[in-house]
């Protein structure tokens, strides 16, 4: 090998490393908890309408932090309510066992 490959192989494989080790682990990692991300599910969770596909997306995307809302005060009554449960059965989001 070329001394100039030698070294793009060696850049390579550091460029390799560092993305190994400042990528996010896993969907947690990126998951930022924002109940008002469930905006679209109100009408279901509130009301009695069916879950839109736009629900069940950020259901999906928003239920790593499902436990955390279950616990606040001010949410819980919403994630625990058998609304709440119907639109994440509907959106095959297991219900959170906290």
């Amino acid at each position: 090998m070329k001394p100039a490959q030698v070294l793009f192989a060696l850049l390579a494989a550091w460029a390799m490393i560092l993305l190994l080790c400042v990528a996010p682990r896993g969907a947690d990692a990126a998951t930022v908890c924002d109940a008002t991300q469930l905006t679209p599910c109100a009408g279901a969770i509130i009301g009695n309408a069916a879950p839109t596909a736009a629900c069940c997306s950020r259901m999906r995307e928003q239920q790593p932090c499902l436990c955390t809302y279950a616990r606040d005060p001010n949410l819980q009554r919403y994630i625990n309510s058998q609304n709440g449960k119907k639109v994440m059965a509907a959106c095959k989001v297991p219900v959170p066992t906290c």
